[in-house]
C-alpha cells in the first residue's frame, strides 16, 4: 500500500487505508522534540479553552422566551406537563432522540448519544437541572426500545404535542428534508431531526426557553467524541 503525506501546522505524517479504516502514521522523534511538539501544541489547546469558556458564557447570558403553549408529553405513568417534567429543578435540557411515530426502531446515531447520557442524568442534580429525551414516538414504543437497551434516563413522548415540531426535533411533514432557522438550516431523516434544547422555569411555573443547537452545534455532548478526537487516526466515519 502506498502513504501519503501532509504536512499541517509544523507537523508532518503520512497515512494509509487499510480494510477502509484510515490510518495515520506520524513522524518518529526523539522525547525531547516530542515534548517540543507538545508544548507547541499545549498553546493552541489552552486558547481553544478559552475560547471555549467565553462562549459557554454568551450561551448562558443569551434572553429567554418565555412558553405561551402549554405543552403536554407522556411518560410511563401518563401524560405530564413540561413543568413537571422539570422536578424540582429550575433547569431541563432536553435531548431530541430521532425516533419516528411509525419507526420501527430509533435513529442509529441518536442511540449513541443515548449511551453517553445513560447512566448520567442524575448527576444533573448538583447544578440544579435534569436531563431528559423526548421523540415523536409513542410511549408504547419507547418503553419497549428503553427496556431492550437498558436504558435508565426518563425517555418522553411528544406524540401528544407539538413539542419536538416547535423545537424543531420533528417536522410535521415527512416529505421535509431541510428548514432554515435563523442562519441555521436543519435537515429531517423522514421527518426527524436531533439536538438540544434548553429550559428554565422561574417560582411562578412560568418556562422559558434559552437555548437550541443541531447538526454538529452539539458534538461535544457527546464524551466519546472528545475521546475520538484524541486517537491518532481520529474519527472514522
Amino acid at each position: 500500500m502506498d502513504a501519503q503525506s501532509i504536512r499541517v501546522a509544523s507537523y508532518d505524517f503520512s497515512f494509509f487505508a487499510f480494510n477502509g479504516v484510515i490510518n495515520v502514521v506520524s513522524k518518529i522523534v526523539s522525547k525531547e522534540e516530542w515534548r517540543a511538539a507538545r508544548d507547541e501544541l499545549l498553546v493552541l489547546e489552552k486558547a481553544h479553552t478559552r475560547e471555549r469558556e467565553r462562549l459557554a458564557q454568551l450561551r448562558r447570558d443569551l434572553p429567554r422566551v418565555l412558553l405561551e403553549k402549554d405543552y403536554l408529553l407522556m411518560s410511563e405513568e401518563g401524560a405530564i406537563p413540561l413543568q413537571a417534567v422539570f422536578g424540582d429543578h429550575s433547569q431541563l435540557a432536553v435531548y431530541h432522540l430521532m425516533f419516528g411515530e411509525e419507526w420501527d426502531t430509533p435513529c442509529v446515531g441518536c442511540t449513541q448519544w443515548a449511551d453517553a447520557l445513560n447512566g448520567t442524568t442524575n448527576y444533573f442534580k448538583g447544578a440544579g437541572a435534569g436531563l431528559v429525551a423526548v421523540s415523536s414516538a409513542p410511549i408504547e414504543k419507547i418503553m419497549t426500545e428503553k427496556e431492550k437497551r437498558g436504558w435508565s434516563f426518563t425517555w418522553l413522548s411528544s406524540s401528544s404535542s407539538d413539542f419536538n415540531i416547535d423545537f424543531h426535533g420533528a417536522s410535521n411533514d415527512s416529505n421535509e428534508s431541510s428548514r432554515s432557522i435563523g442562519s441555521e438550516k436543519v435537515f429531517f431523516d423522514r421527518g426527524e431531526n436531533h439536538g438540544v434544547s434548553i429550559f428554565s422555569k422561574n417560582d411562578e411555573e412560568q418556562v422559558f426557553h434559552t437555548y437550541s443547537s443541531y447538526n454538529r452545534g452539539i458534538e461535544e455532548l457527546n464524551g466519546a467524541f472528545g475521546y475520538y478526537d484524541l486517537l491518532p487516526n481520529g474519527r472514522q466515519w
